[in-house]
């Protein structure tokens, strides 16, 4: 088995939102008003909330399609994924009655096959017009862009959902070789290896969750590192 090189260690961190960030950002969200598309200010209160609450891809949550979200479930199937695995994700009660909200103002006027998140004229909306509300959202919640891929990125949500969702389990009594593969199976990752990172942030930024599994931890994945490389 090859190691999957997308994600050696590196040097990269990525930048975590303190939860007083999160409401800020939020709340700018929120409160957005587009004179380029109407839409926007119904659209990107749901499509920020499944970037952070279900630590989706950019890519993945523009590829969304009506058909592909079922509402009576709160299920959401991601089909346009980086590593092409199919992947479900459940939307908390809140959210899903948000993109109930969502739904019953616009997917009506959409085919089972359109995508729900789209520009003026209907089309998929672009990771680029996202990107730039990201930075306007962030410069009137007052947290400063540091630039040089150091973010925030809109990726940092996915690194936020992933840290927040791995503390979450852990807290809640769950082993560390239970919550793992969890987690590296509900990101999409090919191996457990991927989502190390996460795991390993956590622990820097909750010193209380590295006393308890410093050494599981080190176990389990230089039990990976060495499998890997034979």
């Amino acid at each position: 088995m090859t190691r999957d090189i997308s994600h050696r260690q590196t040097g990269f961190q990525p930048y975590i939102y303190t939860e007083d960030e999160i409401t800020r950002y939020f709340h700018a969200v929120d409160t957005y008003e587009s004179s380029r598309n109407r839409k926007d200010a119904i659209q990107f209160p749901i499509l920020f909330r499944l970037l952070y609450c279900c630590g989706t891809r950019i890519n993945e949550t523009l590829g969304i399609r009506k058909q592909d979200v079922d509402l009576e479930d709160g299920i959401i199937r991601l089909f346009e994924t980086k590593n092409n695995y199919e992947r479900h994700i459940v939307l908390s009660g809140e959210l899903g009655d948000l993109m109930q909200k969502y739904a019953e103002k616009c997917f009506y006027l959409l085919d089972d096959e359109q995508y729900i998140f789209t520009t003026s004229n209907g089309a998929r909306l672009s990771g680029r017009v996202v990107y730039e509300c990201h930075r306007l959202f962030l410069q009137k919640a007052g947290i400063p862009y540091l630039g040089g891929g150091r973010g925030p990125r809109l990726h940092d949500w996915r690194h936020t959902f992933s840290v927040h969702s791995f503390k979450q389990m852990v807290d809640s009594g769950l082993d560390m070789y239970v919550a793992l593969p969890i987690l590296s199976t509900y990101l999409g990752h090919k191996t457990i290896y991927a989502t190390e990172q996460y795991v390993r942030l956590t622990m820097s930024l909750y010193p209380y969750i590295e006393k308890r599994f410093k050494d599981k931890m080190d176990k389990v994945f230089s039990e990976v590192v060495s499998h890997e490389n034979n």
